[in-house]
C-alpha cells in the first residue's frame, strides 16, 4: 500500500512530536509487511531527514523496543479500565487475558516487534521494567494470597510473571504457538507460578 510522503520539515520540529512521527511511520511499515525496513525507508515514510530516526532513537532495535513499550502501556491502561477485582489471582489472569488480546489485535505487527526484542541495542530498552510494573499492578496488594507468603509473592512474582509471559510470547512469535493458544498457555503458566502462594486452591 502506498502512502503519501511528507517532505522533511524545514521548521526543525523537535522532541516528542518528531519521535511520534517516526514511531507512527514504523507502525505503518510493519502493517504493510515491511518488517525488514531500513532506516532510510523509515525516514522517507515519516517525511523526515535520513538522520532523524538515528538522532531520535539511535537504532532500529531501539525503535522496536519503543513500540513494545507502547504495547505494554496499552495493556496497563486497559487493565486499569477493567472492572475492579480484589483477588490477586483473578487480577493476574485478567492481566494475562488483556495482554494477550492486545498482542492479537495486530499479530503480524506484534510478531515483528517481538522478533526484535532480543536484538542488541546501543542503549538498553525499558521492556523488562515496564513488563514487571504491569505484573506488579496486576498483583495489587496480594489479596487472596497466603498471608505468610504474601510479601515474598509481591517481591518475586512480578519478575517471574514477566519472564513467563515473555517466554510464551517468544513461541507465539516464532509461529510455534497459534493465536488461539496464546492466552490459555500464558494463563496456565501464570497459574503454576501462583500455586505456591494460594493454599493450593484450583486456579482456572
Amino acid at each position: 500500500m502506498a502512502h503519501r510522503k511528507t517532505k522533511p520539515s524545514s521548521t526543525g520540529v523537535r522532541g516528542e512530536p518528531l519521535r511520534q512521527r517516526v514511531i507512527e511511520a514504523a507502525e505503518r511499515l510493519l502493517r504493510d509487511g515491511r518488517a525488514d525496513f531500513s532506516m532510510r525507508d523509515l525516514a522517507s515514510e515519516a517525511g523526515v531527514s535520513f538522520a532523524t530516526p538515528f538522532n531520535q532513537f539511535g537504532s532500529k532495535a531501539a525503535i522496536m523496543h519503543t513500540l513494545s513499550a507502547h504495547r505494554i502501556d496499552t495493556m496497563e491502561s486497559r487493565f486499569v479500565a477493567s472492572p475492579p477485582l480484589t483477588d490477586a489471582t483473578e487480577r493476574v489472569l485478567l492481566a494475562i487475558d488483556t495482554a494477550a488480546a492486545v498482542m492479537l489485535e495486530e499479530p503480524k505487527v506484534n510478531r515483528a516487534v517481538m522478533g526484535w526484542l532480543g536484538t542488541a541495542s546501543s542503549t538498553p530498552g525499558q521492556v523488562w521494567e515496564r513488563s514487571t510494573a504491569l505484573w506488579t499492578l496486576a498483583l495489587g496488594t496480594g489479596d487472596g494470597l497466603i498471608a505468610a507468603r504474601r510479601e515474598q509473592a509481591l517481591r518475586s512474582l512480578p519478575g517471574q510473571l514477566a519472564f513467563a509471559f515473555r517466554g510464551v510470547l517468544s513461541f507465539w512469535t516464532a509461529g510455534e504457538l497459534p493465536d488461539e493458544a496464546l492466552a490459555p498457555n500464558a494463563r496456565a503458566l501464570a497459574s503454576t507460578l501462583l500455586l505456591g502462594f494460594t493454599d493450593g486452591k484450583t486456579i482456572r
